[in-house]
């Protein structure tokens, strides 16, 4: 078990005073049999008041409702964790499901329909060339083996680049640049797994690096596959491995773009010279003190 301390600090710098409008946020890890949370504060200012939800993929969100103009907007978000997923490998898929291609459970497929669904039609032509070199009609391979040659394809095979524009590269767009941040690569390798005919959604959270500096962390985004037998496993395509107990998982989403970790907007003054407003952030994943 590996306990761990997210500490997650939003903060807004406004040229004037603003009326903020409810400000979504998706910051807290989702609980399961792997992930327990020993204790999560929740610290926001301006004045508000706080409404937790759950959304349609049982995501925990809270919604920030703001009492009282302000120029600046701060979010600071402190969770403790224990992690249990020490053996990511250590699971088994159902025996209908162990070589690709297979068909999916009649119930299972239409409650995974959304899953399963394209998100970028137009890229098809060009991922289906891109996939030729792991599977082509009528070939027969080990269902978890193709996966594992995709992900690691994607971390070898393409530039990590940060980005701090909003949203995601379209698959073809990350094909073509050879580079690309977490979440594009992401979304290529769910979206592989769409034109495979295999349920694969999108994952935003935290991840552990030992090798950062310390007070340095990182959100990161991932994504999971529906295996039969093994339920959702996730892929790490920017390390090209398998998900274990360095990510924490906050949100799942079938689209990539859905779930940002604060989502929001604002009414001010209209001016001659209209500023955006100044962001900073600061995450910091380390061991948990005891």
């Amino acid at each position: 078990m590996r306990r761990l301390q997210i500490k997650h600090v939003t903060t807004y710098e406004y040229a004037q005073a603003v009326t903020l409008l409810p400000h979504k946020l998706l910051l807290r890890p989702r609980e399961g049999h792997d992930v327990r949370i020993e204790s999560a504060e929740l610290t926001i200012s301006p004045a508000h008041q706080l409404q937790w939800q759950r959304d349609v993929y049982d995501n925990p969100v809270a919604l920030a409702t703001f009492l009282e103009p302000t120029n600046q907007l701060s979010i600071s978000s402190c969770v403790v964790i224990q992690h249990y997923d020490n053996q990511p490998l250590d699971f088994l898929v159902a025996e209908h499901a162990v070589f690709f291609p297979f068909q999916y459970d009649v119930a299972e497929r239409i409650d995974l329909s959304p899953y399963l669904s394209v998100i970028f039609d137009q890229d098809h032509a060009i991922l289906d060339t891109w996939l030729r070199q792991f599977w082509s009609t009528g070939q027969v391979v080990e269902t978890y083996i193709l996966l594992e040659w995709i992900n690691k394809a994607i971390a070898t095979g393409f530039t990590y680049q940060q980005r701090e524009e909003p949203g995601v590269q379209t698959p073809a767009t990350t094909l073509a640049k050879r580079t690309g941040s977490c979440r594009d690569f992401a979304t290529l390798f769910i979206e592989a797994c769409h034109y495979l005919g295999l349920a694969a959604r999108f994952v935003s959270g935290y991840l552990y690096s030992p090798t950062l500096p310390q007070g340095q962390g990182a959100t990161h985004a991932w994504s999971e596959v529906y295996l039969p037998g093994a339920g959702w496993k996730g892929f790490d395509s920017t390390s090209g491995l398998l998900v274990g107990n360095h990510h924490i998982t906050v949100a799942v989403s079938r689209h990539p773009e859905s779930v940002p970790p604060v989502s929001g907007s604002f009414i001010a003054t209209a001016t001659d010279n209209p500023q955006s407003p100044m962001m900073n952030v600061v995450v910091e994943v380390v061991p948990a003190p005891d």
